[in-house]
C-alpha cells in the first residue's frame, strides 16, 4: 500500500483528520446532550406516572446519577445515539459533517462506501480519535488503527468530488 489509495484520491493526513475530529466531537456532544434530554424527559414522565419514585433523592438528576439501574441504561442510550450518528453518516455517504467540511471520506480500499457493520467495527478503535495517532507513525501508508482493523481508508477528496455528497 502507498500514500495514494486505489480510488485515485490521496489518503488523508493527521492534521485534516484531527480538524475533522474536532468538528465531529462538537456534533457528537450535541447528539449526546439531545439523547440525554430525551431520556431525562422519559424518566421524568415515568416518575410522574408513578412507575417508580425518586429513590429517596430530592432531584431526578440525583436519582439517575446514584441509581445504577437508571444510570447505565441511560448512558448506554446516549452513547448508542452517538455511535448511530457516526455509523449512519459513514454508511450513507462516507462522510460525517466534520469530514465533509475537511473533504474527507471513509471508504473501502476499492472506493466503495463502507457497510453499517464495518462502521460499527470502526467505532471502538476510533474512540476519542486515538486511533488516528498511528497516522503520525506510519507516514508511508497513512492508515489509522481503525483503518487497518477494518480494511478501510480515509481519503482526501477534491473540491469537485466533495460537492453534493451529504
Amino acid at each position: 500500500m502507498s500514500f495514494i489509495s486505489q480510488s485515485s484520491f490521496p489518503r488523508a493526513g493527521f492534521r485534516r483528520r484531527f480538524a475533522s475530529w474536532i468538528y465531529d466531537a462538537l456534533l457528537a456532544i450535541a447528539v449526546y446532550m439531545t439523547a440525554g434530554a430525551i431520556s431525562f424527559l422519559i424518566i421524568s414522565l415515568l416518575v410522574h406516572w408513578r412507575v417508580f419514585d425518586l429513590q429517596g433523592y430530592q432531584h431526578l438528576s440525583d436519582t439517575i446519577t446514584h441509581t445504577p439501574w437508571l444510570l447505565w441504561p441511560n448512558e448506554l442510550w446516549k452513547l448508542s445515539w452517538v455511535g448511530f450518528f457516526f455509523v449512519w453518516f459513514w454508511a450513507k455517504s462516507g462522510q460525517t459533517l466534520g469530514m465533509k467540511a475537511w473533504r474527507l471520506r471513509v471508504q473501502n480500499h476499492d472506493g466503495s462506501l463502507i457497510s453499517k457493520s464495518t462502521g460499527l467495527k470502526r467505532l471502538l478503535p476510533t474512540l476519542l480519535g486515538l486511533g488516528n495517532l498511528t497516522v503520525l507513525v506510519d507516514r508511508k501508508n497513512m492508515l489509522s488503527l481503525q483503518d487497518r482493523l477494518t480494511n478501510t481508508e480515509v481519503v482526501l477528496l477534491t473540491l469537485a468530488a466533495n460537492r453534493g455528497r451529504l
